[in-house]
């Protein structure tokens, strides 16, 4: 099968406290990609290059020095603004299709719900670091956190793996905030992240999850593809 791009490429994102079922969701959007002869590239947040990766190792490790909030915020975006920029734009600018695991709306719910940062705040930092760059969907997989959480700790027992998370650690409070500003930038400024947004419960079935995923995929790909082959790509 001849490899299919966009004129403008793609952009899908994944978000949703810890738990939800994000990670899981990418290697099935990416082959689905694959099924309809795209090119597709999956990166997470923060992470993703070199630089960005040393980044998320300062944010998600935990340490004897306390990093404040104002840096993790302003990290935050550096790691985003890095991978937008060397990852991100150019991918979309040879037409293929990006899947990432958190991006701009993780910010207004954990820096911004859970660290208390202003709307305001981050909107300025935002600025400077993406302008109005932002996905053409985004899949908003909601769980309680309790159950996130306690997903997140079997993972890590299956696994064998101790990880050592600054935001894993955190109290339960912290993500009840975060779920919260998730669900109220959905209802109430959905646009200011996505062009467009589903809201998905995560407390169905992976395969029920998954399944409603991949459909918003393949409505918002096939209508690009429409016009692909209708040479208004």
């Amino acid at each position: 099968m001849q490899e299919k791009t966009f004129t403008h490429g793609c952009f899908i994102t994944l978000e949703g406290i810890e738990g939800a079922g994000k990670s899981s969701l990418v290697e099935a959007l990416c082959q689905l990609c694959k099924e309809r002869g795209l090119s597709a590239v999956s990166v997470r947040e923060p992470g993703g290059t070199a630089i960005a990766e040393q980044i998320r190792s300062i944010l998600k490790t935990k340490q004897e020095e306390k990093l404040t909030s104002e840096a993790e915020l302003l990290l935050m975006y550096a790691a985003r603004a890095q991978l937008v920029n060397t990852v991100i734009r150019p991918a979309l600018a040879q037409g293929k299709v990006v899947i990432c695991d958190r991006h701009d709306l993780s910010t207004r719910a954990y820096q911004g719900g859970g660290r208390g940062f202003s709307l305001e705040t981050i909107a300025k930092v935002r600025s400077v670091a993406l302008g109005d760059f932002k996905p053409d969907l985004t899949l908003l997989i909601d769980v309680p956190p309790e159950l996130g959480l306690k997903r997140a700790a079997l993972r890590e027992a299956l696994t064998g793996v101790e990880v050592n998370d600054r935001f894993e650690s955190e109290k339960l409070s912290f993500f009840e905030r975060v779920r919260s500003e998730y669900l109220k930038a959905y209802h109430e400024d959905s646009k200011v992240y996505a062009r467009s947004m589903l809201l998905i419960d995560g407390t169905m079935s992976m395969s029920e999850v998954r399944e409603l995923a991949l459909n918003a995929v393949r409505e918002l790909l096939d209508r690009r593809l429409s016009f692909l082959e209708g040479g208004r790509a």
